[in-house]
């Protein structure tokens, strides 16, 4: 994990991308379009509002390598991957249950983050981990459908939720060699890309849609992109995979919330016992998490 300091703290990035995140089930739910086209448009949009701040990373993408192209490429692959499932599961299923197994990505991300890079976590992140995932457990308990469109839903998001943890661990390994905005902006054009091969391949129409729905297309690239993914990518420069995609968790509680108020989608006790568990065990992973990097930064101003 890469011991330098943002400048501005990693807690409140965190909150920002939770709260920009959450809105993207509801924006997906509101839209009539299908959900590639969603997807392409998401991509193609906030990559064009990149391109015109990406001239000083020019000298930075001449000295990639073939095989950093070919990550970039496989990173792109897995997001569009996990929008084409995740976004689809959103037609079959509720947004609780859906985002409640979105949020079994850092199960994922601290598997491969182990096989990959050897990268441990102690008792107490693992607990806290634990108590959010079963926190998690509670808001889609009393939703998840036992119909085959329910269970369709729920196979669709789990698929998706594959994906970006792939995804994710592909981009930890990228962006500590090169930056950031580099990294999201070739990601995103790649994931568009990947998009309009498919809408073409499945005669999905690219421009017969209304105001409305373009409306949308900006919105789902301004808000859950830009300041939701983009920011999470900003973040693995300081930070771990793992620890981003377990501030993730934070999505079912405000997606949950927000499809309540925006969406009339009915909370229970259950449910709402949930949000406290999960944001319990993030309190829990958070604070191990800074004890690591504490001594961490501990043990390198020793060494120097």
């Amino acid at each position: 994990m890469n011991a330098k300091k943002p400048p501005v703290p990693v807690s409140l990035l965190m909150v920002i991308g939770i709260v920009a995140i959450s809105f993207s089930s509801i924006f997906i739910k509101w839209s009539s379009a299908p959900v590639s086209v969603q997807g392409m448009y998401r991509l193609l949009i906030t990559s064009l509002l990149m391109l015109p701040f990406a001239r000083p990373y020019s000298g930075a993408a001449r000295t990639l390598h073939f095989k950093d192209w070919l990550l970039l490429g496989a990173s792109g692959v897995m997001l569009a991957l996990h929008f084409l499932l995740w976004m689809g599961s959103l037609n079959y299923t509720s947004v609780a249950s859906s985002t409640m197994i979105l949020a079994l990505e850092p199960l994922f991300i601290m598997m491969g983050a182990f096989i990959l890079y050897k990268e441990r976590n102690s008792g107490s992140a693992i607990l806290g981990m634990a108590v959010a995932i079963f926190g998690v457990v509670f808001i889609g308990w009393g939703d998840i459908g036992l119909s085959a469109e329910n269970l369709k839903g729920d196979l669709l998001s789990l698929g998706g939720t594959v994906a970006v943890a792939v995804h994710l661990l592909i981009g930890q390994k990228l962006v500590a060699r090169m930056p950031s905005y580099l990294y999201s902006l070739i990601v995103f054009i790649t994931a568009a890309v990947v998009f309009a091969v498919y809408n073409l391949a499945t005669r999905t129409p690219f421009f017969d849609y209304p105001p409305r729905e373009w409306g949308i297309f900006v919105l789902l690239a301004v808000v859950p992109t830009v300041f939701g993914h983009i920011l999470f990518n900003w973040l693995l420069q300081y930070t771990s995979a793992t620890t981003v995609s377990m501030n993730i968790l934070g999505e079912p509680v405000g997606s949950s919330i927000l499809a309540f108020l925006l969406l009339g989608e009915q909370l229970s006790r259950m449910q709402w016992a949930g949000g406290v568990l999960v944001m319990a065990g993030l309190g829990v992973y958070l604070y191990a998490g800074r004890k690591k990097a504490l001594k961490l930064e501990a043990a390198l101003a020793n060494a120097s």
